[in-house]
């Protein structure tokens, strides 16, 4: 069990919204994401190219900024340790470009909550968006969690 208080599947409640983080898109992210994933276009790492493109300059990867959309990367991450079972489901749309040096923010807000009769778990679905500094939303996404009703966390050999 996790420090934190923890949140599981029936403490959410459709049309609660958590804030994410800010994060600053640098040079140092441009690089660790293609080392990581090998994705070496042009359009992320040479002036010239990116110059001749609609964006005028270099652009951060997609799915790099759709990574900074996870909960994982949250600080309701913590909170939600005991119960978080997969991420089952994710997609997005690129709404604005994203440069270097550009400041990011995620936002999300519970669309869904779908649970079996019977099961311990539920399938939460939440909009995942990202949005600039002037707060335009620049990513509009959904994911699908499933996470843990509580009395299925709890062992019945721990029980008061």
């Amino acid at each position: 069990m996790s420090a934190e208080p923890q949140i599981f599947a029936e403490d959410l409640a459709v049309g609660q919204t958590f804030a994410g983080r800010s994060r600053t898109i640098d040079e140092e992210q441009f690089g660790l994401f293609a080392r990581l994933t090998g994705d070496d276009h042009p359009i992320h790492y040479d002036e010239a190219f990116a110059a001749k493109t609609r964006f005028r300059k270099r652009v951060a990867h997609g799915l790099l900024l759709m990574s900074m959309t996870a909960l994982g990367a949250t600080d309701m991450s913590r909170r939600l340790r005991d119960a978080m079972v997969a991420l089952t489901e994710q997609r997005c749309r690129f709404l604005k470009p994203v440069f270097a040096g550009d400041v990011v923010t995620s936002q999300f807000k519970i669309v869904a909550i779908h649970r079996k009769p019977g099961s311990d778990t539920a399938l939460v679905h939440f909009s995942a968006q990202l949005f600039d500094v002037a707060g335009n939303m620049i990513l509009d996404g959904e994911h699908a969690y499933l996470l843990r009703w509580r009395e299925a966390a709890v062992d019945p050999n721990h029980a008061a």
